[in-house]
């Protein structure tokens, strides 16, 4: 290919076409592979990166060993590119309609700046041809992504009670999923005993080993300040306590909704131990969900 193609050609043809085999490959919908996956784009600027590099470096180390040839081995290379099938030839003169060095007068502008001449070169077909179907590209996108039935809000709206339908779905087959409309009391011991060390790992500094209240109030009574039952317990847990008192926001902290369940399971479980040395009861008596 490189016998045949130059650098210029060569590139584009192969960045477009992974491009392509990408967009083929990748299931996105109606968007582009590389809107909806940023990381296409990553692989493709890293790949268009990888060819511009190794483009330079061929070029650069060609021109060094060209420099050191014998006069035969050069009168060979050039030849060789001779020896082009004329078809190619055609074709890049179509695409370039560059002039060799030895025509270079024919173009040569009457400017003179201190010695310096001035070229009349044209712009490459092949640059020109990809800057109209850059400008075809652009109107059909933005007939089809843009000039539609709805305005950005609308689709926004309509994507978002989408997705919301989709997670909902997802939520009634996810495995190990809890949120604050499916969080259960746990009771088996392997649960109960995981909630014990994420309770004497991040609570009891608070509220005691033994759930007696400390800084944080009692656990052990019948009373709540944000209220009782798993639901409750879960949400104080995973969002934080009342505003400026201390209790953090677990979830943020790092603990996964399972562990916050089962913590909130254990929780409720010291509900009845009054263990000695209690704090007072503070809230209002849970009456149940």
């Amino acid at each position: 290919m490189k016998n045949y193609f130059p650098s210029y050609i060569r590139v584009p043809l192969i960045f477009f076409g992974v491009a392509g085999l990408l967009e083929y490959v990748i299931d996105s919908g109606d968007m582009p592979a590389f809107v909806k996956h940023p990381e296409v784009l990553g692989v493709l600027l890293l790949l268009l990166f990888v060819l511009i590099a190794f483009e330079v470096s061929y070029a650069a180390i060609g021109s060094l060993l060209h420099k050191v040839l014998p006069e035969d081995e050069k009168a060979k290379l050039e030849a060789a590119k001779d020896e082009q099938p004329v078809w190619v030839q055609n074709l890049l003169k179509k695409l370039t309609r560059s002039k060799k060095i030895e025509q270079e007068q024919d173009i040569v502008l009457t400017h003179n700046y201190d010695g310096i001449r001035e070229l009349d070169n044209v712009l490459p077909p092949w640059w020109v041809y990809l800057f109209y179907a850059s400008i075809v590209f652009a109107i059909i996108y933005a007939v089809r992504f843009s000039m539609n039935d709805l305005n950005q809000i609308e689709e926004y709206n309509t994507e978002v009670v989408e997705a919301k339908a989709a997670f909902e779905e997802w939520k009634k087959t996810a495995k190990d999923y809890v949120d604050v409309s499916s969080v259960t009391v746990l009771t088996e011991k392997a649960d109960l005993v995981a909630g014990k060390q994420v309770y004497t790992q991040n609570c009891a500094v608070c509220h005691k080993a033994d759930g007696g209240g400390s800084i944080g109030p009692n656990l052990t009574d019948d009373k709540w300040i944000l209220g009782g039952g798993v639901k409750n317990v879960f949400t104080t847990i995973s969002k934080g306590g009342r505003p400026n008192k201390g209790m953090e926001a677990w979830a943020k902290k790092g603990l996964k909704a399972q562990q916050i369940q089962q913590v909130a399971s254990y929780i409720l479980s010291l509900q009845g131990t009054n263990p000695a040395g209690g704090k007072a009861p503070e809230g209002e008596v849970w009456k149940g969900e």
